[in-house]
């Protein structure tokens, strides 16, 4: 090598300390093997120390995933698809998403990225080979078939995948995680508005499979995160994993105040309905029946408990859904009466509504009796068990068609993710879910990007009821919701008998007597 200190090196020159030189030399062609967290941290930093040399410059190819973890609304699916469109286009893409919105990605990459190829892995004409995913291809799949085609989809060298609604993939035991992470690509996205639905140990399985090994094993990232925070809501550990994950969760909520302007107002309502005396009387027989004798204990007393909250539950919406009736309907629920009074007015003033409910059978009652009653066209309900064409054309319909019906009632579990029904200025739950998030999740079916009017919501409560107090739970106690109340009703089975009580015992003032506020309607099957 020259010991001349000058030397001219890609048309400049540059000054060269002859030890320096010396030492670089050395280092060539050299490797040395870094533990996860050197290799991490000088990806994010950009440099990395070198014995001898201080700092020198990092460049990093590592193909870091992430979750892109925006309020449900804010547009998860447009900034996705402006990634896939900016990408080399050198490999297929693959979106898997829940089985509801897989014509809507199709709609939407061809509105924003017309010159992106997209192959729908869906139904019995599906490609069964890999060539069947070109390059550049963007391939839409559900999470069903990521299960039942795993051989195939895990053969392909993917460079993006995009996982949406990713809280489908939040338990790391399921198929459908097992099958995610047998996936190769250079990139992993996760998208999901509440990456913590219940508890963080669904924030460790979907940062593993966007970036793996960042939390560590689950044993690990159970002992030194998830134990001390849920547990003692330790600081030090809350700040920890703040700090470690914040580079791989992009987070906006509507409460930003860069975001606020582009969304209008949304008010909450808790609307209060009586019980009439049918319903009273139900609800009080069915809480003496099972307090009558012991709940027993283990699976027989969570299983005698969940069956009481279902039937409570059902008597506080309508009597005919607990009885399996077909009707007749008016002057037999408090709900019903303040649905129908709170839908002929959103039908009078020509605006939109949703209304969801957790029950299919109460969604079929609904949706006959309001069709007979408001004069509209057919009420269409949304559920799981509406082919995916069906979805389709009730959501194109309800958002475009101006002679279709101005309500849709839709399945909370069916409709509660991944839809654009922005024609709705109003939402109704006329069932509680006990989730936060979840409800959230389907208000913002409506309160999202692309809606320019005020949206009202309107959760309906049955006085004096063990809804009634459930519902102030989750208002007094909303930052802790997600980690307590977040498998439905399944945290109740474990209240002893007298906390159950109390629950679940019928206030005084809860039933009124009500006068049909409707001639009785006949109900189609």
């Amino acid at each position: 090598m020259a010991r001349r200190p000058i030397l001219r090196a890609r048309g400049h020159w540059v000054r060269v300390d002859p030890d320096e030189a010396a030492t670089l030399a050395d280092l060539v062609g050299g490797q040395r093997s870094a533990e996860p967290a050197e290799v991490l941290a000088a990806a994010l930093t950009g440099e990395r120390p070198v014995e001898g040399l201080g700092s020198v410059e990092v460049v990093a190819d590592v193909g870091f995933g992430g979750v892109l973890a925006d309020d449900m609304g804010l547009g998860k699916t447009l900034q996705t698809i402006a990634l896939l469109a900016d990408r080399p286009g050198d490999r297929p893409h693959l979106v898997v998403c829940p089985v509801s919105v897989v014509g809507n990605w199709e709609r939407e990459l061809a509105r924003f990225a017309p010159d992106l190829e997209v192959v729908r892995h869906h139904g019995p004409e599906r490609p069964t080979e890999v060539g069947g995913f070109p390059p550049g291809a963007v391939v839409v799949t559900s999470y069903g078939l990521l299960r039942l085609d795993a051989r195939l989809l895990t053969e392909v060298d993917w460079d993006v995948v995009v996982l949406d609604e990713a809280q489908q993939v939040k338990n790391h035991l399921t198929q459908a995680a097992k099958a995610a992470r047998r996936l190769t690509a250079t990139v992993r996205l996760a998208l999901t508005g509440t990456p913590v639905e219940n508890r963080l140990a669904e924030l460790w399985s979907i940062l593993d499979l966007t970036t793996p090994g960042l939390l560590g094993p689950f044993t690990r990232f159970r002992r030194e995160y998830a134990a001390p925070i849920e547990r003692w809501q330790d600081p030090d550990a809350t700040r920890r994993l703040r700090l470690l994950t914040g580079p791989f969760v992009l987070r906006r909520t509507k409460a930003d105040p860069t975001i606020a302007p582009d969304l209008p107002d949304k008010t909450e309502l808790t609307v209060t309905c009586a019980l009439t005396r049918e319903q009273a009387t139900l609800y009080q027989a069915a809480v003496d029946e099972v307090f009558a004798s012991e709940l027993g204990e283990g699976i027989e007393r969570r299983g005698r408990i969940l069956k009481l909250l279902t039937e409570l539950k059902q008597i506080c919406n309508h009597p005919a859904q607990y009885l399996g009736e077909r009707g007749p309907l008016p002057g037999r629920s408090g709900k019903l009466a303040r649905t129908l009074e709170l839908l002929t007015e959103v039908v009078e003033t020509g605006e939109g509504a949703l209304s969801f409910t957790q029950y299919r059978r109460m969604g079929e009652l609904l949706a006959g009796y309001l069709a007979a009653t408001l004069e509209v066209p057919d009420v269409p309900f949304l559920h799981g068990g509406v082919a995916r064409s069906g979805r389709e054309a009730m959501v194109e319909a309800f958002q475009h068609d101006d002679a279709a019906s101005p309500l849709l009632l839709v399945s909370l579990k069916a409709g509660g993710t991944g839809l654009n029904l922005t024609r709705a200025t109003h939402v109704l739950h006329f069932d509680r879910w006990w989730n936060p998030a979840v409800e959230d999740q389907a208000t913002d079916r409506a309160y999202r990007i692309g809606q320019h009017r005020a949206v009202l919501v309107h959760k309906l409560v049955t006085a004096g009821t063990l809804e009634e107090r459930i519902a102030r739970m989750i208002d007094d106690k909303r930052a802790l919701a997600d980690a307590v109340l977040g498998e439905g009703e399944a945290w109740l089975t474990e209240l002893d008998d007298d906390a159950l009580r109390e629950l679940v015992a019928l206030r005084p003032g809860g039933a009124d007597d009500l006068d049909p506020l409707t001639t009785d309607v006949e109900v189609p099957a």
